[in-house]
């Protein structure tokens, strides 16, 4: 059966965490994820990725591990998931503590969705170069894998260095929660089947081709590496949602391109907004899940 999620940005004038994950887990939904930017610099340097000027909300995302324990706290079932951590922007250690509170608190229900951003400027601020961030990235989540799965945790990397240490609790999901891939470069296959448990892309709104080769490559290199194509938690982040009104049919025709190339969770995308905007999305959007019930 196809597991529906939403990808949501928390802010001060949105629809509160706990408020829309009560309403989600009574609607048929699978999962909730939120978003992560620590802070916007000034500077602009570094283009927007999806074209034109910034959108304002990028300056106000809720930290996404307070949200998701609010969202954890008042569910019994509903997944909770980053989409995605900016996992160079953290010290691994303190993260390593974070993700394993969290995935306690949610009683195992965490899905770590996982990236290296595309701000230069805020990297920097974190200090890590841009040009070293998915270095970074692989370091960090070997070396929490490290302290999620021993007692005496150690690692030595060029990035990520320490001693044999104790870090307690270990998240409950056995080896530490699924670590989902957020990104779709020609790197990203060799990134995933490495260190990584599944793979979380956007859809293209132009085609399917840039994730239809992406599973294939993955494919590749999980033979290649020994590893089974089973053992991936495939998820597609889609914006079918927000065209739903408009065009209902083409919408659930991209569900089924999707889950016919073998993904099991689609999650909508909404963007902020104010609550009743974003209620009448979310309502279309529990109609859409009926569809497939």
């Amino acid at each position: 059966m196809v597991n529906f999620g939403i990808v949501a940005i928390p802010t001060h004038y949105t629809i509160q965490p706990a408020e829309m994950a009560r309403w989600m887990e009574d609607n048929g939904f699978e999962s909730l994820f939120f978003g992560e930017h620590s802070h916007i610099p000034t500077s602009r340097e570094s283009q927007f990725p999806g074209g034109g000027e910034l959108p304002q909300y990028y300056k106000e995302f809720f930290d996404p591990f307070v949200g998701l324990s609010a969202a954890a706290a008042v569910t019994t079932t509903l997944k909770i998931g980053t989409s995605v951590c900016l996992v160079p922007e953290h010290n691994p250690i303190t993260l390593a503590k974070q993700v394993a509170c969290l995935d306690r608190v949610a009683n195992g229900r965490l899905l770590f969705g996982i990236g290296a951003g595309w701000n230069a400027e805020e990297m920097v601020d974190h200090g890590v170069e841009y040009k070293d961030r998915w270095k970074v990235t692989r370091e960090s989540i070997l070396a929490m894998r490290e302290i999620w799965t021993k007692e005496i945790a150690e690692f030595h990397g060029q990035f990520v260095n320490f001693n044999p240490l104790w870090c307690w609790p270990k998240p409950l999901q056995d080896g530490g929660p699924p670590v989902l891939m957020g990104a779709s470069s020609k790197w990203s296959p060799k990134r995933i089947v490495e260190y990584c448990d599944g793979w979380i892309p956007v859809d293209g709104i132009d085609g399917m081709s840039e994730i239809t080769d992406g599973l294939e490559a993955i494919r590749t290199e999980a033979d290649r590496m020994g590893r089974s194509m089973d053992e991936f938690d495939l998820s597609v982040i889609t914006w079918v949602l927000t065209a739903y009104e408009q065009a209902a049919p083409d919408a659930i025709k991209r569900i089924h391109e999707l889950l016919d190339l073998g993904f099991k969770r689609i999650v909508f995308l909404i963007e902020p907004g104010q609550p009743d905007d974003q209620w009448r999305i979310l309502e279309q959007g529990a109609k859409l899940v009926r569809e497939f019930r």
